[in-house]
This record gives structure tokens, sequence and C-alpha cells, in this order.
């Protein structure tokens, strides 16, 4: 799974805190330790900009993970590491690292880490304009993140069948999809719920409604 950024938005403490448990590590030569806290930096990094910092500590991160043969750290880090090189426009290497990312998390049997990274595929899709291949993956996330019970990637699975609905012009799909996505970050307090609420009012569609929610065999 990815790691979470800090909800306060407190960026430099939360730096300054994993690169303090990075040093620990180093000094104890707790090589997990290191890994563990390099991709949380990682996280921190590219949460505050700062891309090619991202993408060092992912690396270097991914590298200690292979060396213990940590298969669900490099998973992780993987999975971080593309979303660093989506945010800097690099989407074939963004593609690469979350396929094997998802591969591995395929091997473990790890269903919630697939969720993650097929959503993070979606939003890739959305970004390159494929977005018949964006559906496709939020569906599938979404059907696991419903099996799981787990709102966070419902809810990213949602946002995300919403913002393709919209690409493709289908408006009645993207605010259905959108409320419920709204719906459920507001209700766990998800920083996202405001950029899903501008998102309607941008596109004038109604952030309520009593309509019945559609399924995810639907979303295509």
């Amino acid at each position: 799974m990815t790691p979470t950024p800090p909800l306060t938005g407190d960026y430099p403490a939360a730096a300054a805190s994993q690169q303090q448990a990075l040093a620990l590590c180093r000094d104890l030569g707790n090589l997990e330790g290191q890994a563990e806290a390099l991709s949380c930096l990682g996280v921190v990094q590219q949460e505050s900009g700062d891309y090619p910092g991202a993408a060092l500590s992912q690396q270097q991160a991914l590298a200690l993970f292979r060396d213990l043969d940590n298969r669900i750290g490099q998973a992780g880090a993987l999975n971080c590491l593309g979303l660093v090189q989506q945010e800097t426009g690099d989407y074939p290497a963004a593609a690469s690292s979350h396929q094997e990312a998802l591969a591995l998390y395929r091997d473990l049997g790890d269903q919630l880490g697939q969720a993650d990274v097929l959503n993070r595929l979606g939003e890739l899709s959305s970004r390159t304009s494929a977005t018949r291949q964006a559906l496709e993956r939020h569906t599938q996330a979404l059907g696991i993140a419903r099996d799981l019970h787990t709102p966070l990637e419902e809810a990213r699975a949602l946002d995300g069948l919403g913002q393709a609905h919209l690409q493709d012009g289908n408006l009645s799909q993207a605010a259905a999809h959108l409320r419920q996505a709204l719906g459920i970050y507001q209700r766990i307090g998800a920083p996202a719920a405001q950029r899903v609420q501008q998102s309607l009012q941008n596109h004038q569609l109604p952030s309520t409604t009593s309509d019945p929610q559609p399924e995810a065999q639907n979303a295509l």
C-alpha cells in the first residue's frame, strides 16, 4: 500500500521525523527500518513537490527491499515511485512501475494493494486520455474495494470513474460517481472531498441526488 502523507500538511516536520528515523535505523544497522523510512520520506517529499528527492528516496527504498527480498516492500516502493513518475510526466516509466507493483501484489494475494495500484493505473490512464482503460481499471478497483469494505479505495475508484466519465462527456454518470465519492470522502474525513466538491461545482453538477447509486458493473 502507498504510505499516507501527513494529514496536517506539515511536510517539513514530517520530513524531519522520517530523516531522524532513517538516521536511527542506519545507526542500528536496521535495513528494514531504513527502507520503510526512505519510502515514507519519499511520500512526504512528493507531497511537498520535491519530485527528484522523492524519486531518489523511493529508488533507494526499492533497492533495500530487493536486497532483503521483501516483496511487499518492493510493491509499495514501486507504486510510490510510479506516482512520482506520473507527477513528472514520465508516463511510460510510471506504467512500468505500477504494473510491476500490481504483479507483485497479485503474486502475494494482497487484494488491498491491488486495489490501490489499479486506482493509480486508472489515474494514469486518465492523464494519457485512455478513458476506456481508466474506466476498466477503476471498475476493477471498485469491485475489490467493496469486497474488502475499504472506504478510501472505494472512494478513489468512484472518484476516478467520475473523472473518466467527465473526460468522456458522460455527465450523468460522472455526477453519480463523484457524488458517491464525495459522500465517502466526507464521512472518513479525507482531504479529497474538497477537490471533488469543487469538480462538481465547476461542471455545474448537483452534489446531492435521490437517484439510486450506480453499481460497479454499470460503471462502463
